[in-house]
């Protein structure tokens, strides 16, 4: 690929302090391009959960560069940092974290809350969003009445609501039975080829597979498999 990549790790680790000090990412090169579909897989513990905090500017590294769009994140103030992720970064986690009293498109909306949207558009916004991820006709049930699908397209519509150019997913099946985890993850690859850029770490060899590039992380260290990129 020609573009200008969207991701690029230059030797980012994380340790947490001590005592004793806790390497959780070993220094780590990556690089996504526009457009890519990776998921990391790895056992609980192996350090997906702490990249994913890494790619998602939740987590500073203590080590290395973190470019996101040819801009150095690792020197920016923490309040650049949160503008950056509610305005280029979706993110979807395993917990669906809907508020229980909040409709879908209220709960929807909240994701541009903190961008200063006004409410009319917020709530246009969010309408789109739901109908995006299957749920047009459900914009006004709260989350009791909706299935574990269900409440996953919604926190998936809320991620998507301020039109990302990344999507990044923890585990985002790992609530749902089979039947429903499949129509989750096919909802995630229809976003994909519709452009969005998606990074999404699993335990889950098999779903894993379903990515244009696998990585694999094991104790805090990132290998890729020869011959996987773009083999999807």
């Amino acid at each position: 690929m020609n573009l200008e990549p969207l991701i690029r790790l230059e030797q980012v680790a994380l340790t947490y302090p001590g005592p004793p000090p806790v390497p959780a990412l070993a220094p780590t090169d990556l690089t996504i391009h526009p457009g890519e579909y990776v998921t990391v897989v790895g056992r609980s513990g192996s350090g997906k959960s702490t990249l994913l905090n890494i790619l998602g500017l939740i987590d500073r590294p203590t080590a290395g560069s973190y470019l996101f769009g040819g801009v150095d994140t690792a020197t920016m103030s923490q309040a650049r940092r949160t503008s950056l992720r509610a305005r280029r970064i979706g993110l979807v986690f395993q917990a669906f974290h809907l508020l229980s009293h909040r409709t879908a498109e209220e709960n929807v909306a909240l994701g541009l809350l903190y961008r200063g949207v006004p409410r009319g558009e917020r709530q246009q916004a969010a309408r789109e969003a739901l109908a995006r991820v299957g749920l047009g006709d459900r914009t006004r049930a709260l989350p009791i009445e909706l299935s574990g699908g269900e409440r996953q397209r919604v926190a998936i519509a809320r991620a998507l609501v301020g039109r990302p150019e990344l999507l990044l997913c923890d585990e985002p099946t790992g609530n749902l039975d089979s039947t429903t985890a499949e129509g989750v993850l096919d909802l995630i690859t229809e976003l994909h080829d519709a452009g969005l850029t998606v990074v999404m770490i699993t335990h889950d060899r098999a779903i894993a597979e379903r990515a244009q590039r696998l990585v694999s992380i094991t104790d805090g260290i990132l290998t890729e498999p020869a011959g996987r990129a773009g083999s999807r």
